[in-house]
């Protein structure tokens, strides 16, 4: 994605110099030539002939030229934008992933280790019961509920691997049946942001990649009409044409006059003059429909800038939220982990029942994994904030430190 906006810089810049073509001179230059056969009078035989011809056109008056020279800046720039958020929509699917893949591995190991423990459980009531301490009951109860994880754990797995080949695609990466996957380093962590939501929607408006794609768009359709308007517009050029043709070289004998020796060569100079009258386009005509467009353009700007407040003011929230369940997340995980401790010494000593010993498990096992969800979708949700607000990297045009 990110090589095809390239490509489309490339494209644009040669679109502009196609653009601003109307303005420069158009030159050119014809060599008609051939071979003259037989004999005359005081000639010889076969002779080759040729001559140069050359056309000079340089336009005075055109209303197409300021609207053109126009049009191909902001081709350049539209690609160029183009190109930046193919790049922010790069970077940010490459977080995204390395979060996912983070979040699954982590779940994973949580899992895994409340199975581990179940499983202890499973050998203790096996031993219990062949020695007839324990009902057959608890046995198999435990081992359903040991059990019941490695579904669990293997959806996780496949969550964590499909977040790691999203992640390798991101990053650019081919990956074929025999190639490793990128590992991501590190663990979710919760840090709280506190958010302005003014300044970063007043940011959001000055950098964002897409609104200034989307002005820009607006701004080439204006161009555009401008340019189609241009056409009922007088239009001046001048134009000169040349032939230059050699001197044969060829005498008739018994003539005495010199235009007879040689062709003579010419310039010709004039301007012309255009003024198209029919249909100026302003009713029924192209005019009107590029006004329509750029009209749509620029109505699809103004929303897209109406809505940057909503959505900093929908993540801001979803921030608070999820700093608030975190809180509660937190104090009751660690509740769950010393009532699951307390519960399992009773266990061993027969003073608590596997049903309660089941029961303290799987809420805190519930218990940890919301608690890691929380700080997954905190993670999630400061990444949206960055991609609403404009902050994931430096514009050339622009040079505070706001790279992320």
């Amino acid at each position: 994605m990110i090589q095809e906006a390239k490509a489309n810089v490339e494209q644009a810049a040669g679109q502009r110099v196609v653009l601003r073509s109307i303005m420069w001179p158009d030159a050119k230059i014809s060599v008609p030539a051939g071979v003259q056969g037989g004999h005359r009078a005081g000639e010889g035989g076969t002779k080759a002939f040729g001559f140069v011809r050359g056309f000079f056109s340089q336009p005075l008056l055109n209303a197409a030229i300021p609207p053109s020279r126009r049009l191909g800046d902001v081709d350049l720039l539209i690609a160029q934008q183009q190109l930046n958020v193919a790049a922010m929509e790069q970077l940010h699917a490459a977080r995204v992933a390395f979060y996912s893949a983070l979040y699954n591995r982590e779940l994973r190991s949580i899992q895994e280790d409340q199975r581990q423990r179940l499983s202890q459980n499973v050998a203790s009531q096996q031993s219990r019961y062949g020695a007839g301490l324990a009902k057959r009951s608890d046995f198999v109860a435990a081992t359903v509920e040991a059990s019941e994880l490695t579904s669990a754990i293997e959806a996780a797995q496949r969550a964590h691997e499909a977040a790691r080949l999203k992640l390798a695609e991101a990053m650019g990466e081919n990956p074929v049946p025999d190639s490793s996957l990128p590992e991501p380093e590190g663990k979710l962590q919760f840090a709280p942001l506190n958010v302005d939501l003014r300044s970063a929607t007043a940011r959001a408006l000055e950098q964002r990649a897409d609104l200034k794609l989307a002005r820009l768009v607006a701004r080439a359709a204006n161009e555009q009409q401008r340019i189609i308007a241009a056409g009922y517009y007088p239009a001046v050029a001048a134009n000169i044409v040349g032939d230059f043709i050699p001197v044969s070289g060829i005498h008739r004998e018994g003539s005495t006059r010199r235009t007879e020796d040689f062709v003579g060569s010419e310039v010709r100079e004039g301007a012309a003059y255009t003024w198209r009258v029919i249909d100026n386009g302003k009713v029924t005509g192209a005019v009107m429909k590029q006004r329509a467009t750029r009209e749509m353009n620029e109505l699809t700007c103004r929303q897209l800038e109406t809505n940057v407040g909503r959505e900093l003011s929908r993540i801001r929230d979803q921030l608070s939220a999820i700093e608030a369940r975190q809180k509660s997340f937190a104090a009751a995980n660690d509740a769950a982990q010393d009532s699951a401790q307390l519960v399992a010494q009773n266990v061993a000593g027969g003073l608590a029942s596997q049903l309660e010993y089941r029961l303290t498990q799987s809420g805190f096992l519930q218990t940890k994994s919301g608690l890691l969800t929380t700080i997954y979708e905190h993670n999630v949700a400061r990444a949206e904030w960055d991609r609403a607000a404009g902050s994931y990297f430096q514009f050339s045009d622009d040079t505070a430190a706001n790279v992320r």
